[in-house]
């Protein structure tokens, strides 16, 4: 947000997850897509990370050589600001078409300007002529409602081509309820999948599951298929039953107000002792965390290596949002890094910057 007042005023709603026993999808039964805006305002790239776009570039070659497509065209659904196409062409892709409300034409590489097109819309069934030798879609499907039938629209444009990649990548649920990772359920995130249940709904849209895995510190799932031709193929190892995701479910409900107490409790300690804290991560998760733990004055402001995101407001609770240069001069005493997959990178950050802080990960 551009202004804390405008961050503090920032809509809301409440979230109450239901769980489906038979496949294993959790869903925000609350959900108003009504209340989402997704224009150029939502700044979601984790592009200004090296440790993201190392597995950015990897997971973009990994794909353009598995599925042979070199020269060939691809299609992103989500295609934020554009990154990941750019990666996918620098992999080896021929041409690519991203379609998402929130791209910036400023923020566009003009030497790939005939090789990549956007269309600034929602992807929906009036994109049906859009195909490509892959289809891909990164973090979009767990901000959609209606899920089989958002992935139903992409199966049936690829009638008669059956040899076309559907390529998804998205959080995975399981991780955050054994973790108890409250910072990772949050108003924009309707739809919850596990690894079982992804691969459920592929099939029940017509997909083939070709592989699927776990990456980026196994807070990911990566699903990879084809339109199915036959009967649907057999459960790969890694889908678990609903049964345990059941399980999983019972465990977060039991241990989630013991969690929430505990980080409260520790940052509100720090403030009564005279130490500052420091939010490291501008994004939902750091929303998710402060918003959750009702946090204000006891965190000083947010740190974020997104240029984009410095000197804006959080939504909700409304902490300005610093570059990192920032804690050079304003030391704090303890630094909660909001996905530890970033510690390392953190804290060599740290260390150039001369700050001698407590540093602790979600």
């Amino acid at each position: 947000m551009n202004s804390r007042e405008e961050a503090l005023s920032f809509p809301t709603g409440d979230l109450r997850l239901g769980f489906c026993a038979a496949c294993g999808f959790i869903t925000n039964t609350l959900y108003d897509a009504a209340l989402q805006d997704y224009g150029i305002g939502n700044e979601a790239s984790q592009g200004f990370s090296p440790t993201f776009n190392a597995f950015s570039k990897e997971l973009a070659r990994r794909w353009v050589e598995r599925y042979g497509l070199e020269g060939k065209g691809v299609l992103e659904i989500g295609s934020g600001k554009g990154e990941f196409l750019v990666d996918m062409i620098e992999a080896g892709a021929g041409h690519a078409v991203g379609v998402d409300p929130a791209l910036l034409d400023e923020r566009l590489d003009p030497a790939l300007a005939d090789r990549i097109s956007f269309i600034k819309e929602h992807y929906s069934e009036r994109h049906g002529a859009l195909t490509g030798d892959a289809v891909v879609c990164r973090h979009t499907l767990e901000h959609i409602g209606p899920v089989l039938d958002f992935v139903s629209i992409i199966t049936r444009s690829l009638e008669g081509r059956p040899d076309t990649a559907v390529l998804f990548e998205l959080p995975d649920v399981g991780r955050v309820l054994r973790e108890c990772a409250f910072w990772d359920i949050y108003y924009e995130h309707c739809s919850y999948f596990t690894p079982g249940s992804l691969a459920r709904l592929y099939r029940k849209a017509g997909l083939d599951v070709l592989d699927l895995e776990l990456d980026y510190d196994d807070q990911y799932i990566l699903i990879e298929g084809r339109p199915a031709t036959g009967a649907p193929n057999a459960p790969l190892a890694l889908e678990e039953t609903p049964e345990a995701v059941a399980a999983d479910v019972a465990a977060f409900v039991r241990d989630f107000e013991a969690t929430r107490t505990a980080w409260q409790d520790r940052v509100r300690s720090a403030r009564a002792d005279g130490r500052r804290t420091v939010l490291w991560g501008g994004g939902s998760k750091g929303v998710a965390f402060l918003t959750t733990l009702g946090l204000s004055a006891e965190v000083d402001f947010v740190v974020d290596v997104n240029p984009f995101k410095q000197d804006k407001f959080m939504a909700g609770t409304g902490h300005e949002v610093s570059s990192p240069e920032r804690l050079r001069t304003e030391q704090p005493d303890l630094v909660v890094a909001m996905n530890p997959i970033y510690l390392e990178e953190i804290g060599a950050d740290l260390h150039r910057f001369g700050v001698n802080a407590e540093l602790v990960a979600v």
